[in-house]
């Protein structure tokens, strides 16, 4: 069966939508949402069916962990050990935002999720539709990029729709995204860091918060 498409106002998302999708995430489905740089796929990160079923929607090798979403700090650190300080530091200056922190995980945090790495990458996005959501359903959410394993991602419900329509039991469709390029990631160990992977935060930005 083909996912249902529901609108959502980007801006504004009202609460009876955000519930209706939660529903999907409590009972262990993926659900495609936007963000403030592609679409992703949420699910609850403390469910490994739900993680599974991720690694099928996708066709994802299980050797890659899975970004985790969250609306504030506090979730964040929930999820991390030993915060250093320059992820409090980070966080501060650019979230939400288009920023991935990669973090040793705690130990509540399932193992599959960081791909058997004991490591985790948390973004909180500037995005009222997933903030929104993450609210309703009481917990951070999957935030890998909807798309199958190898293609490129999606910038709008549609794209979602052709890669993953089959797959997939409900995209949230809030319109364009808006955005080109992916969060940038920061990987912290203690007080170092390196830049993982570049995207919408230069490493200048970046070095001058913590130079």
């Amino acid at each position: 069966m083909a996912a249902e498409l529901l609108k959502i106002d980007a801006r504004i998302p009202g609460a009876e939508p955000l519930r209706y999708a939660a529903h999907f995430l409590e009972r262990g489905c993926v659900v495609g949402v936007p963000t403030d740089t592609v679409y992703g796929l949420a699910a609850d990160p403390f469910n490994l069916a739900a993680v599974d079923e991720i690694f099928r929607v996708k066709g994802r090798p299980e050797e890659r962990g899975l970004p985790l979403l969250v609306n504030s700090l506090a979730q964040a650190e929930m999820l991390t050990r030993s915060v250093p300080q320059n992820f409090v530091r980070l966080a501060m200056a650019f979230w939400p935002g288009a920023l991935t922190l990669i973090v040793a995980a705690s130990h509540r945090v399932p193992l599959k999720v960081t791909a058997n790495t004991g490591r985790i990458a948390v973004r909180w996005p500037r995005n009222a539709v997933v903030e929104g959501l993450i609210t309703e359903f009481d917990g951070p959410v999957t935030g890998t990029s909807a798309n199958l394993s190898g293609q490129p991602p999606c910038s709008d419900a549609d794209g979602v729709f052709l890669q993953l329509g089959e797959r997939l039991p409900l995209i949230l469709d809030a319109g364009q995204t808006g955005a080109t390029v992916p969060s940038t990631m920061v990987e912290l160990h203690g007080e170092e860091w390196k830049i993982a992977r570049l995207g919408a935060i230069s490493a200048a930005e970046i070095a001058a918060v913590l130079d």
